[in-house]
Order: C-alpha cells, then structure tokens, then sequence
C-alpha cells in the first residue's frame, strides 16, 4: 500500500505516477505480473504511457469525451483502450480500504493540524487494517 497526501482540491488523475512509483511488489522470484485498476479518472494519455513503459497491464476504462475525440480523428486517433472487466470488478478493494481508513474519525474529519500528523494516522490505521486481516486468516 502507498500513501501520498495532497491538498484537498487535488484531482485524482495527476497523483496517479507518483503514487505508483510508491508501490514496490516484491516475490521470492521473477517479475511480477502487474495489473493497475483505476477508475475513468485515471484515463489519461500520460497514465497509459507510464504503464505501457513500465509493462504493466492497464485496467483503466476510457471516458466518453476521449473514446469520441479518438473516434473523430478517425485512423489517427488510434486503437481503442481495452480493459480487462473481471479485473476491474476488483477494484472496488481499493474503494472498501479506503472506507475502513475513515472508519477512524480522526481521519475521516481530519482533526489532525499538521500533514504529518495526518500522515501518521493514515499509517497507523492501514497497519491495524493489515493486521487484523492477518489475524482473520489464521
């Protein structure tokens, strides 16, 4: 899980790289196999290329306005965005998460005066979300 804090107006779209070079997957051996899921606000040209880069697999729906300007410029708009729907269904994990970080009140009103006392509560919440899954599976 990576975490990166921002001001409150900030849109979605533009946090999506850096909170993605945050993320390290780590296995015993090889090269992960990755897959990104996001929402229609992450479907961005720039969001596409860093994941094409990278080699990992978009699961990013495109938007309206983009699939109709693309569809505009006929053979040079280039191939539709395609994204995997059972891998997108999945998504909603990140949505649930989220809803139990602000199951804190804290965090949910941000009371905190400080970012990094902010930051610091996110952090403590994940790492009791994480452990209580651990103790579940046991």
């Amino acid at each position: 899980m990576a975490l990166l804090l921002t001001a409150g107006q900030a849109a979605d779209s533009p946090q999506f790289i850096p909170v993605l070079c945050k993320v390290r997957v780590r296995l015993p051996v090889g090269r992960p196999r990755a897959a990104v899921a996001g929402d229609k606000a992450h479907s961005s040209h720039a969001n596409h290329a860093h994941l094409r880069k990278r080699r990992i697999k978009a699961v990013i729906p495109e938007k309206k306005d983009q699939a109709a300007n693309r569809r505009k410029m006929d053979s040079r708009g280039g191939r539709p965005v395609t994204h995997d729907a059972d891998l997108y269904r999945d998504r909603n994990t990140v949505e649930r998460a989220i809803n139990r970080m602000k199951d804190w009140r804290g965090i949910a009103t941000r009371y905190d005066k400080t970012p990094e006392s902010y930051l610091a509560g996110l952090h403590l919440r994940a790492a009791t979300i994480w452990i209580s899954s651990l103790l579940k599976a046991h």
